[in-house]
């Protein structure tokens, strides 16, 4: 009798533990699932984000205010080729970067055209700066859509503000998977703005927006601290985005304490993984 005891304590023991490593290697999955889809939902954020600066560096290249160690700014290339039509309202900036695969100086690839139309200066309360794609790829992923952006004016401590919407998609060439997002962004210009040099500007960010996937997974995702993105650093370099995703566990994704660099934890069900910024 006590040997059959022993046998079935043992087994209970051992189910035990084989459960126990079950769950534990369920949790160690969903992390890094949800660390894979926050590097994807990043990416499209950042497409959208890197545009205004491009746009920046392109302006200041057709106005000849370049100097030359700039080399085409942080993240223009030779090979990209600009045009500013100012004879016509909305003035047009065109960024062209041609048919074939352009190498970027912030180390990605594209292809195809930005184009920026603007009311006014960018300084300028009530300017409207709406940037549009044309056959435009990053690293040969396909974004579309537009982004709106309106110069509010200075806000109580002077620092200019800009209202920030966005809709777009973009489309993975490595598996066609699709991220659809609209958000709306509120953007602090906080340094820099007395300063003809583009790389000195310093802007924190706050907003909310709602995302899809082609997959059928809806989310929400809100900026809880402010994002701080540096002309000077191809990545933003801190602040906290809260992802609630329909049907999956909340994610927090942190990018770290204003060190210029490209990583970032995801945090999930109390883990957190590292990450690496397109």
């Amino acid at each position: 009798m006590k040997t059959y005891k022993l046998l079935f304590y043992g087994f209970v023991a051992l189910l035990v533990m084989v459960t126990f490593n079950a769950c534990e290697k369920d949790n160690d999955d969903t992390t890094e699932t949800e660390a894979n889809l926050a590097a994807q939902e990043e990416i499209a954020e950042s497409v959208f984000d890197e545009t205004e600066e491009i746009a920046d560096e392109a302006y200041s290249r057709a106005l000849g205010n370049f100097k030359s160690g700039d080399n085409w700014g942080r993240r223009l290339g030779e090979c990209a080729t600009i045009t500013l039509d100012t004879t016509v309202m909305p003035r047009v900036l065109t960024i062209d970067f041609g048919d074939e695969n352009c190498l970027c100086n912030d180390g990605k690839w594209r292809r195809g055209k930005i184009i920026v139309t603007f009311t006014g200066r960018y300084h300028k309360p009530g300017t409207v700066i709406t940037h549009t794609f044309e056959n435009f790829y990053v690293n040969d992923n396909h974004v579309q859509g537009n982004k709106v952006m309106t110069n509010l004016g200075p806000n109580s401590t002077g620092q200019p503000e800009y209202s920030t919407v966005a809709d777009g998609s973009i489309t993975f060439h490595e598996n066609g998977f699709v991220v659809e997002w609209s958000s709306e962004h509120l953007r602090t210009w906080i340094e820099g703005f007395g300063t003809p040099e583009w790389y000195d500007n310093v802007f924190l960010i706050t907003g909310s927006g709602s995302h899809s996937n082609s997959n059928g997974g809806g989310y929400t995702r809100t900026i809880t601290e402010p994002l701080r993105r540096e002309a000077s650093c191809h990545n933003i370099v801190s602040g906290i985005v809260e992802t609630v995703p329909v049907n999956r566990p909340t994610r927090l994704l942190d990018y770290g304490d204003g060190t210029c660099d490209n990583l970032a934890t995801v945090t999930v069900n109390g883990k957190t993984r590292i990450i690496r910024l397109p």
